[in-house]
């Protein structure tokens, strides 16, 4: 049987009991010390309690980073529920598609996603509560009890003293489910234990990063991503540093006056950001408190990475993780940098690179990239196929390409599937096709991934149409029926696709044919996006 053991008891009360409560725990619209954050997530903690929910129930977040946000979901761990923060950028109705999924009771949410959280509901019978941070209402269904934030805090007057108790949990009960798209390109939850946040704290964070208690950090990766509550929460709490959160959409001059006002050590990007930020004028001595920065999510450009370190004076440590293995698993080091590369094994992980028939492959020969740690999934929630494709036994199939120097350095060379990633988040080719075969113009769709003038990938559609449709009519299309980030960054028309004998894509040539017109997508995916990536929006 596993050992007793809560995230929040490690990541919280451990340092009240220590003797560190005084010590500033977050920074956000207020700034709460360890001893704070204890009493308020007992508070909310014996609130979902007062309405019945009961061990391993759900509770949804919708949520943008800030004091409410972190203490709910640290309120769920102490509670023995189980957290799902899920991506804002997401619409209402794929809102709903994951709130259905997951069987949560309860939904928190803050008041700019009222109006996506109100559609979300219509497709969630299982919703009891939902509650809502901020001004303006939620609109919910007959079934469903809704509560502002104030009511729902006042839950715990009157509450036993049992009720704001840390419920005894074991390191292999859930904690934490995160929604990804990985290898399939459907949502679906990776299952994580309690336990798995102390690895990731353990190996990443201590062998890494080297964080200590004197640590600040600021991640423009939220809450709701893998890479993001790892920076922003897991690991400033395991070992009394604290955090800086941030509800608003990430700019270069949001983060040159959080950086210059907060002072932090430790700053997390990711590629599509530090491009912004070498593309922006802010002052060349902006994160002159920053010790170390590190970038995730996707392949950082090796001229990207040195041109921020010539202007900044900041290492970035490029590394790879996965919402299956919670954190970043392979990495550079400090003092230890190879841009291009995606570093070595981070202690505490095994990898493994291997050809179709499952064997490992020598060093200087591409391999799918497998990984085996004890930060791994359970699984995912009640999708069987997906979770026999990608867990196999202790290893994670990533679905990534790489290859291994003589040296021991892993350089990512792709995917093994269609998927593609843009602004390190997940995008399904198929998805984005099906909306835009949706269009009554459009008769043949194909969306496959272009590098901007950074070689980061941004999504190209080419398709089969009728006359008088504008390119700009289908982008605006895409946009209104997905998540801005899955949008095409350009689309090319074409008199047709190219396919097999049988009829089947051949989307290797797709990419060949927008190689052979560079200035025609040129324009799209270098121009500034409208919307921030990879989780770091609003």
């Amino acid at each position: 049987m596993a050992d007793d053991f809560n995230a929040f008891t490690y990541l919280v009360d451990r340092h009240c009991q220590d003797g560190a409560g005084d010590r500033v725990a977050v920074r956000g619209s207020r700034t709460l010390t360890y001893a704070e954050l204890s009493t308020l997530t007992g508070e909310l903690a014996a609130a979902y309690r007062r309405l019945g929910l009961r061990r391993d129930d759900r509770v949804m977040f919708v949520a943008s980073d800030d004091v409410e946000l972190f203490a709910g979901i640290l309120g769920a761990f102490r509670a023995g529920l189980v957290a799902v923060p899920v991506s804002t950028m997401l619409n209402g109705s794929e809102i709903g598609k994951v709130l259905a999924d997951s069987g949560a009771r309860l939904v928190v949410a803050t008041h700019e996603f009222a109006d996506a959280v109100s559609t979300a509901l219509e497709a969630a019978p299982e919703v009891e509560f939902a509650v809502l941070h901020g001004d303006g209402a939620l609109t919910t269904p007959a079934r469903t009890a809704a509560y502002t934030w104030d009511d729902f805090h006042a839950l715990v007057q009157g509450a036993a003293e049992e009720q704001r108790a840390t419920a005894v949990t074991n390191e292999d009960s859930w904690a934490l489910w995160l929604y990804t798209s990985g290898t399939t390109g459907t949502p679906k939850a990776a299952m994580h234990r309690h336990a798995n946040i102390r690895h990731v704290c353990e190996t990443y964070g201590n062998q890494v990063l080297g964080i200590t208690a004197e640590d600040s950090c600021f991640s423009v990766a939220k809450l709701f991503f893998a890479y993001g509550i790892g920076n922003s929460m897991f690991f400033p709490l395991s070992v009394g540093a604290s955090t800086i959160l941030d509800p608003r959409r990430p700019t270069p001059d949001m983060v040159r006056e959080r950086v210059q006002a907060d002072k932090p050590t430790l700053f997390y990007g990711v590629p599509t950001f530090y491009a912004a930020l070498l593309a922006s004028d802010i002052p060349d001595d902006t994160f002159a408190s920053v010790r170390l920065a590190t970038s995730a999510g996707e392949p950082l450009p090796a001229p990207l990475q040195q041109r921020f370190t010539k202007r900044f004076g900041v290492e970035i440590l490029d590394g790879i993780g996965s919402t299956e293995a919670l954190h970043i698993f392979l990495s550079n080091r400090p003092g230890d940098i190879h841009p291009g590369t995606t570093g070595r094994a981070v202690p505490g992980y095994d990898v493994e690179l291997r050809d179709e028939e499952g064997a490992v492959v020598p060093p200087g020969q591409p391999g799918a990239l497998h990984v085996r740690g004890a930060s791994i999934a359970l699984g995912y929630w009640r999708r069987t196929d997906a979770t026999r494709q990608v867990f196999k036994g202790e290893w994670l199939s990533t679905g990534d390409t790489y290859v291994q120097t003589e040296e021991g350095f892993y350089t990512c060379l792709g995917r093994n599937s269609d998927m593609l990633k843009a602004g390190g988040i997940w995008v399904s080719p198929a998805e984005v096709e099906s909306r835009l075969l949706e269009h009554p113009a459009v008769q043949q769709a194909a969306v496959v991934g272009v590098p901007d003038e950074n070689g980061l990938d941004k999504p190209i559609a080419v398709v089969v149409v009728q006359k008088g449709t504008s390119q700009e009519e289908l982008v605006t299309w895409c946009r209104d029926g997905l998540a801005a980030f899955k949008r095409p960054r350009a689309v090319i028309f074409v008199e047709e696709l190219p396919k097999t004998a049988t009829g089947k894509l051949q989307r290797f040539k797709v990419r060949e044919l927008l190689q052979e017109q560079p200035a025609a997508t040129s324009a799209a995916v270098t121009a500034p996006l409208d919307e921030p990536e990879l989780g770091v929006n609003a």
